[in-house]
C-alpha cells in the first residue's frame, strides 16, 4: 500500500481474482510448540508447520455462540491460530448483549459496544480496565431521520462496531441500517438495502452531528471493521458485501477490503473477495510474528469459522485450512458454535489474568 504524489491512496485490488483454496495438510501439534521468541523456518507447502508463539503476546476473542445469540463468551489463543473457550463454555457476562466489538481507550481502558437487538434504538457501551469486569458506560441514540443520501432509513442498528483513531483522537462508531422492509416473498431486498453508517465522537458521551454514509458506493454492506493501513498509511475497511450472490453479482455475501488515505475516505470500490461466499463478521489480528495478517470470518449461521492470511492488507490473500475434522490438515482450530465477535491482542499478563478469572470449572462454594 502506498500514496502517490498527489496524496491519494493507490487503488490496488485487495484480493486474488480467484479464490486460493490452498489447503494446508498438517496440524499444529502442541507437543512440538515453537520455542517462544524464535521465528520458525519456512517449510515446503503442505509440510508440518509449528505456530510461532511470542512470550509477550496473546489474543482474546469476545464473541457470541450459535446456541446463545448476542451473549458474551470468551475464547483465547497464544498463537492467533488455535483457540479455546474459557469459563467452561459459559458466558462471561450476564449484562452484555450484542455483536461484541472492543476498542482500546486512550487512558488504557477498554470499551465494548453492543445493543439489545437490531431494533433497539440505542447503541450501548460498557467499560473495563481488565477485560474481566464490564460496567455500563453510556448509550447513544442515532437520529436516523437525518441521514443524507439515504431515503427513509428503517429504525435498525445492526452490529455496532468501534474503532479508536489515535491520529484524530476520535472514535469511529459504525453500524448498518436498511431502508427497505423485509417481505417473505422477497427477503433479500431488506439485506440488499443495508448501508454502513457512522458517527464520530471524542468521548462516546457526545457525538458529532447526525449519522452519515461511510461509503459512496451503491453496494449493500454490513459488519464493517476498520484498521490502520500497513506502514501507518491510511485506513482499510473490511466489509461484508451483502448482495445475494448470482452470476450478475458473484462477490455477494463475501468479505472484501477497501483502503483509503483518510479515516473517512473516500474509500474506493472494494477489491476481489478474500473469503468464499456466505461469510460474514470479519475480525482481524496481526500474527505474533508481525509478518502476517489473520482475517477471520464466520460461515453463518454458526457453521464454522474460516481464516484468510496475507503479508499485507493489499494481499496476496489465501485461505487457510482449519476445522476440517482431519487434525493433520488443520492450521487453525476454533471451538464449535463460535459466532460473531471481536479479536484483540493482549499481553501475556492480561491473558493469564483472564484465564484465571474464567476457569473451566466454577470455584466451589464454601
Amino acid at each position: 500500500m502506498g500514496f502517490n504524489t498527489s496524496g491519494s491512496l493507490r487503488r490496488r485490488s485487495l484480493g486474488a481474482p480467484m479464490f486460493g483454496f490452498w489447503f494446508a495438510l498438517s496440524a499444529a501439534v502442541p507437543a512440538l510448540a515453537q520455542v517462544p521468541g524464535t521465528v520458525p523456518d519456512e517449510v515446503p507447502p503442505g509440510a508440518p508447520e509449528t505456530p510461532y508463539v511470542d512470550r509477550a503476546k496473546a489474543y482474546l476473542f469476545a464473541h457470541m455462540t450459535k446456541e446463545r445469540y448476542g451473549v458474551l463468551y470468551y475464547s483465547v489463543s497464544l498463537d492467533g491460530l488455535n483457540w479455546r473457550r474459557l469459563n467452561g463454555g459459559r458466558p462471561v457476562s450476564q449484562e452484555y448483549h450484542g455483536h461484541a466489538s472492543i476498542a482500546r481507550m486512550p487512558d488504557g481502558r477498554y470499551i465494548l459496544v453492543g445493543n439489545k437487538s437490531d431494533s433497539d434504538p440505542f447503541v450501548r457501551f460498557w467499560v473495563s480496565s481488565d477485560l474481566i469486569r464490564w460496567s455500563p458506560y453510556g448509550t447513544y441514540k442515532p437520529d436516523l431521520s437525518q441521514v443524507r443520501g439515504m431515503a427513509n432509513p428503517l429504525q435498525r442498528l445492526g452490529a455496532p462496531k468501534l474503532f479508536y483513531d489515535k491520529a484524530s483522537a476520535k472514535y469511529l462508531l459504525t453500524w448498518h441500517t436498511p431502508n427497505v422492509p423485509h417481505t417473505p416473498a422477497d427477503p433479500e431486498r431488506y439485506w440488499a438495502s443495508q448501508r454502513t453508517l457512522y458517527v464520530l465522537s471524542s468521548d462516546l458521551k457526545t457525538f458529532e452531528g447526525p449519522p452519515k454514509l461511510l461509503f459512496d458506493w451503491d453496494i449493500a454492506t454490513i459488519d464493517t471493521v476498520i484498521v490502520p493501513g500497513d506502514d501507518g498509511e491510511g485506513y482499510c475497511a473490511m466489509v461484508k458485501d451483502e448482495r445475494y450472490p448470482s452470476y450478475n453479482w458473484p462477490t455477494g455475501k463475501t468479505v472484501r477490503i477497501s483502503c483509503a488515505p483518510t479515516l473517512l475516505g473516500p474509500y474506493p470500490m472494494p477489491g476481489a473477495p478474500v473469503s468464499p461466499n456466505f461469510r460474514e463478521a470479519p475480525t482481524i489480528i496481526r500474527a505474533p510474528n508481525n509478518r502476517d495478517w489473520l482475517l477471520y470470518y464466520e460461515q453463518y449461521a454458526g457453521v464454522s469459522y474460516g481464516l484468510s492470511k496475507a503479508p499485507r492488507l493489499e494481499g496476496p490473500w489465501y485461505q487457510v485450512q482449519g476445522n476440517s475434522g482431519v487434525q493433520r490438515w488443520n492450521r487453525f482450530e476454533m471451538p464449535a458454535g463460535t459466532r460473531h465477535g471481536s479479536m484483540i491482542a493482549t499481553d501475556r499478563a492480561q491473558y493469564d489474568a483472564i484465564v484465571a478469572a474464567f476457569p473451566d470449572a466454577p470455584s466451589a462454594t464454601p
